[in-house]
């Protein structure tokens, strides 16, 4: 809860001064662009690298910076733990399993324009309706992932070994030391980082100073605090749908809570907001985002920070994404006028007034938050129980 909330605090700080989102699929975007390009592909012939500004590159934009500050942020976090232990997969099925559902989540993320950060829990604040429908979908496709990957063919064939006696467990104090020793260097070199780019990148016009110092700062942070306390906002549903568990999903309400009246000043003060086109794009992205990221095992943020812990499944969740976002970019001409461009793009702010739009995104939030006590309710209950223990004496 205390980290969560925290993300919420930063999140708003972090828009309100460089004016960006806390987002990565965008920049997955465009990295996926820029890889496009090294083997000689006009990219400006497709109209969704456009929508998405191409312009610099990774060590220059606000976005690309702070991503590289998250995947910072997530190495030191893990280094320091002593939890960085290269992993791989241990069937072709999880292989197949992390590169699909990236690509999946990819794609319906960059369809619906935003995933779980933009259109979820940094996109709920900014009053921005297609977030809302965003997430009922993404809730539906988690909830639909979660039993397709309950299906017997996803389930790992335990392999049973005869044992003499117990494995003893050793922790190496000197393995923890260098890493430890390694962490500070990494966190040191990212301190320097920051301030050689405080002084020596220009100040936006928009800008009374340098934002790329910054937008290291706070994705360092970022990456830190999700790795730190393992937040994968994958698990905030699947979690309350699988096991009836409901703290991530509490935790991801209640900061969007601390979050909606931070953001709600800044464009009170004049800070432009962030809106999306309200069409069948967020339908239908929404749906495959929640879907592809229960398939894959974990959402952007979760597959960041196990990632940089040593476990290559999700550096294949990552690369899924990006080739997702390269699908969705070269088909986009076909179907994003019909799908998205042509739609509206609605602001709560200007339906219902200013504060007459934070009071129904506030009553939304609570709405959200009663569903979820329900939803874990209606687990635990002993209709559910005799169900359970019904299927365990099938067996």
């Amino acid at each position: 809860m205390p980290a969560v909330i925290a993300l919420g605090i930063l999140s708003t700080y972090y828009f309100g001064l460089t004016g960006s989102l806390w987002a990565v699929t965008g920049e997955f975007t465009r990295w996926g662009g820029h890889l496009l390009q090294m083997f000689g592909v006009d990219i400006g012939r497709f109209a969704y690298y456009q929508i998405q500004d191409m312009h610099g590159t990774p060590l220059s934009r606000n976005d690309g910076i702070m991503v590289i500050g998250m995947l910072l942020g997530c190495l030191i976090a893990s280094l320091w733990a002593n939890n960085f232990k290269i992993r791989f997969p241990k069937n072709k099925t999880r292989i197949a399993q992390a590169f699909i559902g990236g690509v999946i989540s990819g794609f319906g993320a960059r369809l619906a324009m935003g995933c779980n950060l933009a259109d979820f829990f940094t996109g709920i604040p900014y009053f921005s309706l297609h977030t809302w429908v965003f997430t009922i979908m993404m809730i539906i496709g988690v909830y639909v992932g979660s039993k397709f990957v309950a299906l017997p063919c996803f389930l790992p064939e335990p392999k049973l070994q005869k044992v003499s006696a117990q494995k003893q467990l050793f922790e190496s104090k000197q393995r923890s030391k260098i890493l430890f020793l390694l962490g500070c260097v990494v966190f040191v070199a990212s301190l320097g980082w920051i301030i050689w780019l405080t002084h020596a990148s220009p100040t936006p016009q928009n800008r009374a100073f340098p934002v790329l110092g910054m937008a290291l700062g706070f994705g360092i942070s970022f990456g830190f605090i999700i790795a730190r306390a393992q937040i994968c906002f994958t698990s905030a549903f699947r979690d309350l749908f699988m096991t009836g568990r409901s703290q991530m999903a509490n935790a991801v309400i209640i900061g969007m809570m601390v979050s909606c009246i931070g953001v709600f000043s800044y464009l009170m003060l004049g800070v432009p907001p962030k809106l999306s086109w309200l069409g069948p794009n967020i339908v239908l992205g929404g749906f495959l985002f929640g879907f592809g990221i229960v398939l894959a095992g974990g959402c952007e943020c979760g597959w960041m920070y196990r990632a940089l812990e040593g476990q290559i499944h999700y550096w294949i969740v990552g690369l899924g994404n990006v080739v997702g976002t390269i699908i969705l970019a070269l088909s986009w001409d076909y179907y994003g006028k019909a799908l998205a461009t042509s739609w509206p793009k609605i602001n709560l702010l200007e339906v219902f007034g200013n504060y007459g739009g934070l009071i129904v995104n506030y009553m939304l939030l609570f709405l959200a938050l009663c569903w979820v006590f329900w939803v874990q309710k209606r687990f635990f209950s002993k209709k559910t129980f005799k169900k359970l223990a019904g299927n365990s004496n099938a067996r």
